[in-house]
């Protein structure tokens, strides 16, 4: 789309809010109370797990149980229906969830009337298997059938054990304005997109998630309008892989990508701070970074996940660019923003991983130093490409070796890069209370790192200015110089 083409159709939702969606959206902001109330006398309970596209999944599904008349409980001993929203990326995450289910039988056996749902990702990876496994469950869900929960309930109240696990192709719930669950009112998370068309070998998303689709760019931004008329401050536009973000506008055959989505989103408000998760290296252009350059607003943070600095490694991946094509990506961010912090995803131990290899990625972390990096060990994921292909042949003790010294090595270099903001000062905007100290409160620069400082007369939700006097490798700690 053309820079014109971008503000016309960014300004025509700010200042009119004339399209279907967003008049839709303006109407279904629930307050607290609204949500704890039960028209129907019956009340639900959802826990999370895994990314934050299950957190906002939950959210959407919370909107969706609460138009039916469910009113939202906090208690899922006192919940008529409890629901777990899984994760299936690792088997840790897949027996988190099976622990709990074994923590609610005794609520099964105490209230047999109760109403257990496995949705999410672990649902599709298992699907009619899980009633059988998991006797306490009753409604198996998928991510693409979150609306046809009602019917589900209405069969589980009938004695009828039901399973909708169909993934769609169209599905993108950019009709429904997400419940905001556990809010602080400051930030919230917008799915742009739904799904995964890359089949990186050792990742069950496009199995649990399906094919890739976007949303309306129209929905998009009222829903980002809906929560700055709110009064929320950030917002994370989130995504598989957000920088394939494609929607053509059905009026004009105009279409938009992720960099001109990002720069509707951050001309809705200068006071709206903008992130995204997840960038993939093969996807992520200079048109994207150019715009996070261009808008104070759009965070300088990007989290572009590397899994390996072997070359080797990443062709058996299958994650379609080399080490050379990410050191250029590093390069070119570097370039265009220069203040920007980087994070990233490491696998330790993938199959038939050498010494050599493990190396190669320790080297790329020492070249990069990222700001932080989620790290694990790998591990086999049924019905994925590796899992079929090739043998799980690292030994355990070996990927636990290996994944220490990654650990090891990105917690020396976020140290080194927190320590390169003592003595300077940064925009924060406050979020919470910090858990250490009722006395303290944090939140986060634009770059992404977690600020402490003195509560003294500050609120939740406010932009402040921080002078960094100390840090650790996890959190800077200072204190307010202006606001």
């Amino acid at each position: 789309m053309s820079q014109q083409e971008i503000t016309e159709l960014a300004s025509e939702l700010r200042q009119h809010h004339n399209t279907p969606l967003a008049e839709e959206r303006q109407g279904e902001a629930l307050t607290l109370e609204q949500q704890m109330n039960s028209l129907n006398g019956k009340f639900f309970y959802i826990e999370s797990y895994g990314c934050q596209m299950n957190f906002n999944d939950s959210e959407i599904v919370a909107s969706i149980l609460s138009k039916q008349g469910y009113g939202l409980s906090k208690n899922y001993e006192a919940a008529d229906i409890i629901l777990l929203n899984t994760c299936s990326i690792r088997d840790k995450a897949e027996q988190r969830v099976r622990n709990r289910l074994k923590a609610l039988n005794l609520v099964k056996k105490n209230r047999p009337d109760a109403v257990i749902g496995i949705l999410g990702c672990m649902a599709e990876r298992l699907k009619k298997q899980l009633l059988e496994e998991e006797q306490i469950v009753d409604i198996v869900v998928g991510p693409d059938a979150y609306r046809d929960l009602p019917n589900l309930l209405v069969e589980a109240d009938a004695g009828q054990k039901g399973v909708n696990v169909l993934l769609s192709r169209e599905e993108t719930y950019g009709d429904i304005n997400p419940i905001r669950l556990n809010s602080n009112g400051v930030t919230a998370f917008i799915s742009i997109m739904r799904g995964c068309d890359n089949m990186c070998s050792f990742c069950v998303v496009p199995f649990t998630r399906g094919r890739e689709r976007s949303r309306n760019a129209y929905s998009i931004l009222a829903e980002a309008q809906n929560l700055v008329d709110r009064g929320f401050k950030e917002v994370t536009l989130l995504g598989q892989n957000v920088d394939s973000y494609k929607w053509t506008n059905p009026e004009s055959n105009e279409v938009v990508n992720f960099a001109a989505l990002l720069e509707m989103v951050a001309q809705l408000s200068p006071e709206l701070r903008i992130r995204f998760s997840t960038s993939h290296p093969k996807d992520i252009t200079d048109e994207v970074l150019h715009t996070i350059a261009k808008y104070d607003n759009i965070c300088n943070y990007i989290h572009l996940p590397v899994q390996s600095g072997s070359s080797r490694i990443l062709k058996k991946m299958n994650r379609t660019y080399d080490r050379a094509w990410y050191v250029e990506r590093i390069d070119a961010i570097r370039r265009i923003i220069p203040d920007c912090a980087i994070s990233s995803d490491v696998i330790a131990g993938f199959c038939s991983e050498t010494e050599e290899d493990h190396q190669e990625t320790l080297s790329l972390m020492e070249l990069v130093k990222y700001d932080m990096s989620y790290m694990f060990f790998y591990s086999e994921r049924p019905r994925t490409l590796a899992a079929r292909r090739y043998d799980d042949d690292v030994p355990l003790k070996v990927k636990k070796r290996r994944l220490n010294e990654i650990i090891a090595l990105q917690n020396k270099h976020a140290l080194e890069r927190n320590q390169a903001h003592v003595g300077k000062t940064y925009r924060v905007l406050i979020e919470k209370t910090s858990k250490r100290s009722d006395a303290d409160l944090c939140g986060r620069t634009d770059q992404n790192k977690m600020v402490i400082f003195p509560r003294e007369n500050y609120q939740i939700g406010q932009y402040v200015d921080v002078q960094i006097a100390s840090c650790s490798s996890a959190s800077l700690k200072g204190k307010v110089v202006n606001s």
